[in-house]
């Protein structure tokens, strides 16, 4: 461009140039032919004009291909879907009977109240070992190995074909965990999550990056690229982030599993934000300011200062949504969040004409989500009682919920049902208790529910939720919970994903691990299943075909957390065929060999060959839990087991 310029003329170029519309820039003729523009505009500022309107027109591209991936996921999940359905519908057909029970050891201590495992005290390192070549083999107490006693033998699978090697190899490393990040401490995805974000940023690359001309020259083409794929992004980010919204349908991934998405998209529109700002103080720095317009005047443009004033909104989200600082202001961060997105889209749409069409739509669907489906459909206020359990520290809150019958499938499929219409095990509640604080009547906080899913018989439920204090809200409620009996509540939900339920139910055995609170998960799971497995009905979905093993292991920190659960609960469990094992409490005994106890439990059951049964696995505690479960499994999928772990949390 002409470097002779006067900014007067350049800020017309700014105007005349954003007011053209993507109508007009799909047109076969060059965008520098448009009569908005005098013939010396023309020459003067032909290449830039053409920089700008073909990222107006590639820009489009970035949604279609969105939108090919969003199919793709849509039509792997159904196609799982159907043939899950097809194999149920074809072992209905087959008449299978229990082999005896698998000889694992019972978990039930006659000395103690609790279900205490057998297993190591302490933390361990070394591998489990099994007696001898007893077949199908025990296990043994730890205090019962000698020098005598033979290491775990692993019989030679059959000669592994190339296709079973690389497809077990693979989906291993995709499982496996990586250790945080040192110092900081980062908690990082299993490999398949982090594969799939790299994906998605290297898309985010290449619409920054392609037929983008580097020169200083042509500096403001390379920011207003930026700046259209930040308003691109902007609905995928409020789509990601909202609770109710048709990808969960299509894919089966609820909004806490994109969550992650959501977080890694937020960060790249935050950079975008940075680079486009950057990009512009570089216009004036190599252009407009050689024309004597100095920084002040070039600020206080309303187009720029309406830009910066949404940089600074944009920045203060990411710097509040820090794991740091959510950890420590929870519920400052809430309220921020809400607060700085309103003023930022605002600003967003004033501050640049073509973003317009995006942020209308991120708006709507903030308003569809927090407006429509939240504060309307899906929220249910009711008198709860509130109950401190012995440790002093978890307040367990209990509410009757009357289940009603006018929640019919229309409602279900869009997701406009409340708490009345029922849940599901590993749904969650966004609870609200407006007389703890006035700051707390806006504030909604995700809790588990812990309670049995209800039948569909049912006219009324209990619906329960473990709520261990920490600070802000939870310690509030405990100490209002000492000196209440009830309290009036708002729930909004029930939200989350059945990918687990459906998994474990597609299995020949199961695992469920439970750290801590991750009980609340861990119970109206284990629950399902048993349901599950009692119907008989040759109609239902899920029919009484040979189920397997069960596996139940609880890690608690202390002895007086068994009572979220309850003893008589863990003896029911037992009574019913499933194999516990709760080891001694971590604050004195250490951390429990967890991978050594799945190993041979899996080993047990699925015999030498190791591709003969079909484990699932789930799990839901501290990270540190959740890793060593995660790489556990990773390890026995290395070895041919066919092994499927969820995790389930909120977020990274």
């Amino acid at each position: 461009m002409d470097s002779s310029a006067m900014p007067s003329d350049f800020m017309t170029l700014l105007r005349k140039a954003l007011r053209t519309s993507i109508q007009s820039s799909l047109e076969d003729a060059p965008l520098h032919t448009t009569e908005e523009f005098s013939p010396e505009d023309r020459e003067r500022f032909k290449p830039i004009i053409d920089g700008i309107h073909f990222s107006m027109r590639f820009i489009l591209t970035y949604q279609l291909v969105l939108i090919a991936l969003l199919a793709a996921f849509t039509i792997r999940h159904w196609i799982g879907r159907l043939s899950a359905w097809e194999k149920r519908r074809r072992q209905d057909k087959e008449t299978r009977h229990h082999d005896g029970d698998t000889p694992i050891a019972k978990a039930f201590d006659g000395k103690e109240d609790a279900i205490i495992g057998s297993r190591s005290v302490g933390s361990s390192s070394s591998s489990s070992t099994l007696r001898g070549d007893i077949t199908p083999p025990q296990l043994i107490l730890e205090g019962e190995r000698t020098e005598q006693t033979p290491l775990l033998l692993k019989s030679q699978p059959p000669k592994p074909t190339l296709r079973w090697l690389v497809t077990s190899k693979v989906k291993a490393f995709l499982t496996y965990q990586p250790a945080p990040i040192p110092i900081v401490n980062k908690t990082l995805p299993s490999n398949g999550s982090s594969l799939a974000i790299i994906v998605f940023l290297g898309i985010q690359l290449f619409y920054i990056f392609f037929k983008t001309p580097l020169s200083f020259s042509m500096l403001f083409v390379s920011a207003d690229r930026t700046s259209v794929l930040f308003v691109a992004n902007l609905p995928w980010l409020y789509l990601f982030a909202a609770k109710n919204q048709p990808i969960k349908f299509l894919t089966g991934y609820s909004y806490e599993s994109l969550n992650i998405i959501h977080r890694r998209l937020g960060e790249v529109m935050c950079l975008l934000a940075l680079l486009h700002s950057a990009g512009m103080i570089g216009v004036w720095y190599t252009l407009l300011r050689l024309s004597g317009m100095t920084l002040v005047d070039f600020i206080l443009k309303r187009m720029i200062l309406l830009g910066i004033g949404a940089f600074v909104a944009y920045e203060l989200i990411y710097f509040t949504s820090l794991g740091s600082f959510r950890q420590r202001w929870y519920e400052l961060f809430l309220g921020l969040h809400v607060v700085l997105q309103v003023i930022a889209l605002v600003l967003v749409w004033f501050h640049h004409p073509r973003s317009r069409i995006y942020v209308g739509v991120a708006l709507g669907i903030f308003l569809i989500d927090r407006l429509l489906y939240r504060m309307c459909a899906k929220m249910f206020t009711t008198r709860a009682l509130l109950g401190v359990k012995e440790d002093g520290r978890t307040v367990v809150l209990c509410a009757a919920i009357p289940l009603e019958p006018s929640c019919n499938s229309f409602s279900s499929f869009f997701g406009a049902c409340d708490i009345t219409g029922g849940w599901k095990a590993t749904e969650h509640v966004f609870l609200t208790v407006p007389s703890l604080a006035r700051k707390h009547i806006f504030q909604a906080h995700p809790f588990t529910i812990a309670s049995k899913a209800p039948q569909a018989e049912q006219i009324g439920a209990n619906l329960e939720l473990i709520i261990r204090a920490q600070d802000g809200f939870s310690a509030d409620l405990l100490s209002y919970a000492r000196r209440h009996k009830s309290v009036d509540v708002r729930l909004d939900g029930p939200y989350g994903s059945q990918s687990a339920v459906q998994m474990l139910q597609e299995s020949d055995h199961a695992v469920i691990i439970a750290g801590g609170s991750g009980i609340a998960v861990a119970w109206p799971l284990i629950s399902t299943l048993l349901d599950v497995r009692a119907k008989s009905d040759p109609e239902n979905q899920y029919t009484s075909r040979k189920w397997g093993e069960t596996l139940f292991i609880w890690v608690v920190r202390e002895r007086s957390h068994l009572a979220w659960l309850g003893r008589e609960k863990l003896a029911d469990l037992e009574a019913a065929g499933v194999k516990c094992w709760v080891p001694p409490p971590t604050a004195n005994n250490g951390h429990p060999d967890i991978r050594g106890f799945i190993d041979e439990w899996v080993i047990s059951l699925d015999g030498t060959h190791g591709r003969d049964k079909k484990f699932g696995v789930v799990a839901s505690g501290p990270d540190g839990l959740n890793r060593t479960v995660r790489n556990a499994c990773a390890a026995l999928v290395r070895e041919g087991r066919n092994v499927n772990v969820e995790i389930e949390k909120f977020g990274w």
